[in-house]
């Protein structure tokens, strides 16, 4: 007769169940109510608003569609989804170039290294307005450093945030400040690179843009789909640079959609209409997220891809 060894495991009792899911709603409680009371709760409240003529004068008055109607035959509108538009197809590739460099540069083993990544993630902790301010001041066409620069050179420099040319192109230049964030995700990428795959292409006889091109860049495709996909919601959110720089101008020449949104909800105080903006911004956001995200079995290589090979 055979005998059994195992020692019986003592079922739990329902008491002691109920406990443990009680504790477990309980620690997950602050989290649940933070996602109703200020996220789901307002894009509730806001959908509501959209469909509504309210501002702080008058009773909440459904309307229908016609906040829509009225945001698709408006052309500032318009003017400040060209805007945003501009400013994304040229920040967010420009952003991941420089921070994609960077984290290269910073991922040498050298003396003091650790100061190098601190100096170039330190932007990204500053105060946003307080840096929009530093470069209001960078960019004055009198007393600027840029136009005293070129002024040594020879070159008069134009007028950056006055003139409807050159002022979109100055708040381009201020989102390389805030590269640093980007750079660090890249930085870890690059160090979960197998040092065994560039020494064994180096053996072989591969140049160091060959390694780059055929081992780094696929290797680092998920981590480039990351920064892409935060890269565009960041760009199309755009605000506080443009509002404390130029204020939309000149002439509505960097009137980012997120500035005609502010301007309609704080200014005018139509906030079923700024609401409506809100929520073809987010759907606009939404459909970009989802094409790239369609996109990415082309482009993205996942290091479990290469395990199962």
């Amino acid at each position: 007769m055979a005998v059994s060894t195992g020692a019986k495991k003592p079922k739990r009792r329902g008491w002691q169940a109920r406990a443990e899911a009680l504790n477990a709603y309980v620690f997950m409680s602050p989290v649940i109510l933070g996602l109703l009371l200020f996220t789901l709760g307002p894009m509730i409240i806001s959908l509501a608003l959209s469909f509504s003529d309210y501002n702080l004068l008058n009773d909440f008055q459904l309307i229908g569609f016609d906040n829509y109607t009225k945001l698709l035959n408006e052309e500032l509108f318009w003017q400040s989804l060209r805007i945003s538009a501009i400013y994304s197809v040229v920040s967010v590739p420009l952003g991941l170039t420089i921070a994609l460099f960077l984290a290269i540069l910073l991922n040498k083993k050298i003396r003091g290294i650790y100061v190098f990544r601190s100096m170039y993630y330190l932007p990204t902790v500053i105060s946003g307005v307080g840096v929009a301010m530093l470069w209001k001041w960078i960019f004055n066409v009198k007393h600027g450093i840029i136009n005293n620069v070129l002024g040594m050179i020879g070159v008069k420099g134009p007028n950056w945030l006055l003139d409807e040319q050159w002022a979109l192109f100055a708040l381009i230049i201020t989102s390389v400040w805030g590269v640093g964030g980007t750079m660090l995700i890249f930085l870890a990428g690059l160090q979960g690179i197998p040092y065994e795959l560039m020494e064994a292409a180096e053996i072989d006889g591969a140049n160091r843009w060959s390694q780059f091109r055929h081992i780094t860049l696929p290797l680092l495709s998920n981590v480039t789909f990351f920064n892409l996909v935060l890269g565009i919601i960041g760009a199309l959110q755009y605000f506080t640079d443009a509002f404390v720089i130029t204020g939309g101008g000149p002439n509505n020449a960097t009137l980012f959609i997120a500035v005609y949104l502010y301007r309609h909800a704080f200014q005018y105080l139509n906030f079923g209409y700024a609401a409506a903006i809100s929520w073809v911004l987010f759907l606009i956001v939404m459909l970009l997220t989802l094409l790239v995200f369609r996109s990415s079995p082309l482009w993205v290589f996942y290091e479990s891809e290469r395990k199962a090979k």
